[in-house]
């Protein structure tokens, strides 16, 4: 039965989505970005945003940042941060988690960096690289072995969730529990739309912060190799407090799931809809460098990120006052004409290609952009060469998230007869 603070919950959070829905219906092209159908392919309405200028406002009380040079400068500035200065409170379906520097400013962020930043070292790096092939090929032998399969479910899923587990020291018993609470935890990077949405985020919060708690106790009878070995030890040392280290785990979850889950989906997906594309990569597959960058700018896994203004500033020439919000349309950066040419094309060896802003750029840049790009390399690559025939049976399926753009579901085959 509901309680009364749950029905009330509820009832906020489910009115701040009518609102925007009812403004999207007068036309207001930001808020239309946070519903279906405008949400499923956000593109076109990119480019009427961008028509209209660097900087947009919405109805709703945020800006809108649409074209490279507006977003690169924000995302560079010291004028902006992720957090909005003094006593304003965050709406609450938005602060739903803590996801550590990722939603820190200078000097926390700082601090917090620093101690995530060897994990992705280029030592590191090239260590993963052995480990991330054999991944890559024993999940492709299983799926072709039926030769027809799901590239999200068998493939694309599976590989960065049990990197990710390597990396971070999650048992292999674990990786199961550890599959489900991240995607989960993923949905929060939209907000929460209603009371049940926000339990389950809070119940898979929970079960991620006892993993941990059983695991850092493991760590510390037998330290390893692995990150979680590294934050424990920052931990016990008092550079990091036990929320702190929670909150860095959370993060690294997510950021190494979401990304390269939805990188290899959509980049697949389109270079199955370009097959002239495909059938490069194919006859090189040392091209797939190229083609991640490509995928990278023409369907971003990420589309965008929020910034508040600080001080009173301007850009591109439109003023900001301090305190306002704007959300950065990565995906909008990524495909715009006054910086890549013909921006709606698809060319994997487009020579400006890695000029994106998928990976966001200045304090806040990913700090697990290498590994994600290794991994994609290294599937995309493995594709091209052991499935040429390569093909869809069906209409591939969105999830229905803004802020992560990626697949649920894409049904393929081998193309052997």
């Amino acid at each position: 039965m509901k309680t009364l603070d749950t029905l009330r919950t509820d009832a906020q959070l489910r009115t701040a989505h009518g609102v925007s829905w009812v403004v999207a219906q007068t036309g207001d092209h930001p808020s239309r970005l946070l519903h279906w159908p405008w949400r499923e392919n956000p593109f076109p309405t990119y480019r009427r945003l961008r028509e209209r200028g660097p900087v947009v406002p919405s109805r709703l009380p945020f800006l809108t940042a649409t074209t490279r040079a507006a977003i690169e400068k924000i995302l560079r500035s010291r004028d902006f941060g992720v957090r909005p200065h003094g006593d304003f409170n965050v709406a609450e379906q938005f602060n739903v988690m803590d996801l550590s520097f990722l939603q820190q400013d200078p000097p926390d962020h700082t601090r917090l960096r620093k101690m995530a930043r060897p994990a992705f070292s280029p030592r590191r790096m090239e260590g993963y690289r052995v480990e991330i092939e054999k991944i890559t090929e024993d999940l492709l032998d299983r799926a072709l072995e039926r030769g027809e399969f799901d590239l999200m479910r068998d493939f694309a899923q599976p590989l960065p969730i049990i990197v990710i587990s390597g990396l971070l020291g999650v048992p292999e018993r674990d990786q199961a529990d550890f599959d489900r609470i991240g995607n989960v935890i993923g949905t929060a990077l939209d907000g929460a739309r209603s009371a049940r949405q926000l339990r389950q985020i809070q119940k898979a919060t929970a079960e991620l912060d006892m993993l941990i708690e059983r695991l850092m106790v493991e760590r510390r009878a037998d330290p390893r190799e692995d990150v979680l070995s590294d934050l424990v030890a920052q931990h016990d040392d008092g550079r990091m407090s036990a929320t702190e280290l929670g909150a860095m785990f959370r993060l690294l979850l997510v950021a190494g799931f979401e990304t390269t889950v939805n990188l290899i989906g959509n980049g697949v997906m389109a270079l199955l809809r370009h097959r002239h594309e495909w059938e490069r990569l194919v006859a090189d597959p040392e091209l797939a460098g190229g083609a991640v960058e490509e995928v990278l700018r023409y369907d971003s896994p990420v589309q965008l990120t929020g910034r508040w203004a600080h001080h009173d500033t301007e850009v591109e020439g439109v003023p900001i006052s301090a305190g306002q919000q704007v959300m950065c349309l990565i995906g909008s950066a990524n495909r715009d004409p006054g910086h890549f040419t013909e921006p709606d094309r698809f060319d994997i060896t487009r020579a400006n290609a890695a000029e994106h802003l998928s990976f966001s750029g200045g304090a806040h840049y990913c700090l697990g952009a290498p590994l994600a790009r290794l991994e994609g390399v290294i599937a995309l690559r493995a594709l091209s060469r052991r499935v040429p025939g390569l093909r869809p049976t069906a209409m591939p399926t969105r999830r229905d998230t803004l802020t992560v753009r990626g697949l649920a579901t894409f049904p393929v085959t081998t193309g052997e007869r």
